[in-house]
């Protein structure tokens, strides 16, 4: 069984990678036109995969020590 600190970095690389999801395949196409939204959208995603590539590389370390 996981510890709940493994959970709980499981669990947030879920929902930021849901997010990135949303972003990328919802948010930036119904933002089309607007130039302040597109560029705050365009950020947020560039965010968002740098958490969820975080997030990853901590799941490894802590998976590979358990």
């Amino acid at each position: 069984m996981l510890s709940n600190h493994i959970y709980n970095l499981l669990l947030q690389l879920t929902q930021e990678h849901k997010s990135l999801w949303r972003i990328k395949n919802h948010y930036l196409t119904d933002s089309a036109g607007c130039e302040e939204c597109d560029r705050f959208w365009g950020k947020m995603a560039e965010d968002k995969e740098a958490h969820v590539q975080e997030l990853l590389e901590l799941v490894k370390t802590h998976l590979a020590r358990s």
